[in-house]
């Protein structure tokens, strides 16, 4: 049932989008020059998939997690992308298309040894990763592999349809309390 969900939104957010999609796109072409990019990305049972995502850093920088890459190599456009999440609005393609699901963990890069072994010890790899979930909305990131495991397994164990509208709820309710305390 959450994968017929995943597809009816994903394909609706994208039609509903597609004028912002289309904006987001020339206005990476004009500061980059190139406004999207691909990012290989461990997948359910460690499959690696290629992630999509607007393009936030300078064009050349090192293709790496996020919290690693030094702040100067994020555009100011890039800076408003990651702010609003729209960054991560190509990923509605991945959940179309099945790599993904709108919630589960966020996936990890192949190189996040730590996060990778400790989400393999706990069964992580047995869902799809998705956009968004009990971590995003708690604040949670890739800087503590241990505890964003930790609260990946909580929420995947507990993870049903009312949990699936919860947290693509919450989601919505962070981001806009993110924007308005800005």
């Amino acid at each position: 049932m959450i994968r017929f969900f995943d597809f009816l939104f994903s394909l609706l957010g994208l039609i509903i989008l597609s004028p912002i999609i289309i904006l987001l796109i020339f206005l990476g072409i004009i500061e980059n020059g190139s406004p999207l990019f691909r990012q290989k990305r461990v997948g359910i049972n460690q499959k690696l998939f290629f992630l999509l995502k607007f393009r936030t850093m300078h064009k050349n920088t090192k293709s790496t997690a996020t919290h690693l890459v030094d702040f100067s190599k994020v555009t100011s456009f890039g800076l408003f992308l990651r702010n609003t999440k729209l960054d991560e609005v190509p990923q509605l393609f991945n959940v179309l298309i099945g790599d993904m699901s709108l919630v589960g963990p966020r996936p990890s890069l192949f190189a996040q040894r730590k996060l990778i072994s400790e989400r393999k010890k706990r069964g992580i790899f047995k869902v799809k990763p998705g956009i968004t979930g009990l971590a995003q909305i708690s604040g949670i990131n890739m800087k503590t592999p241990t505890l964003l495991a930790k609260t990946d397994f909580k929420m995947i164990k507990k993870l049903n349809l009312s949990y699936y509208f919860y947290y693509i709820f919450m989601t919505f309710f962070v981001i806009l309390k993110k924007i308005v305390n800005k």
